[in-house]
């Protein structure tokens, strides 16, 4: 197809204010990915934006199994649906009061921050 540019599965991005760490969430713009590598600021930064991933999570929030899963960009972490978060996509399995992480299916939609 002539139009088709890729899959985008992965995208590159500069990588926000104040960096990211392999592994880690972030956003930018209206995109929320899981950064491939550690970038510095500004840097060119690849970004899964579909997939499963292990992220870390507010340890009082309690999300169940399908549940959705939000971005919280201030405290670079995962938690219930509220105001402020980002919606990222949905729990794989439960993750519990005391839990540090969430297994997120990533929507791989753009997102903006709930009111």
């Amino acid at each position: 197809m002539k139009t088709f540019i890729q899959n985008g599965a992965s995208l590159t991005v500069a990588a926000p204010a104040g960096g990211v760490t392999s592994g880690g969430g972030v956003i930018v713009g209206a995109l929320f990915g899981v950064a491939a590598t550690t970038a510095a600021e500004g840097e060119a930064l690849t970004i899964a934006t579909v997939g499963v991933y292990e992220l870390p999570k507010l340890s009082t929030a309690v999300i169940a199994a399908g549940g959705r899963v939000s971005w919280d960009a201030t405290a670079h972490r995962c938690d219930a649906p509220g105001a402020g978060r980002y919606p990222i996509g949905a729990a794989i399995e439960a993750a519990g009061n005391g839990a540090g992480t969430v297994k997120v299916r990533l929507d791989g939609v753009s997102t903006v921050a709930a009111s």
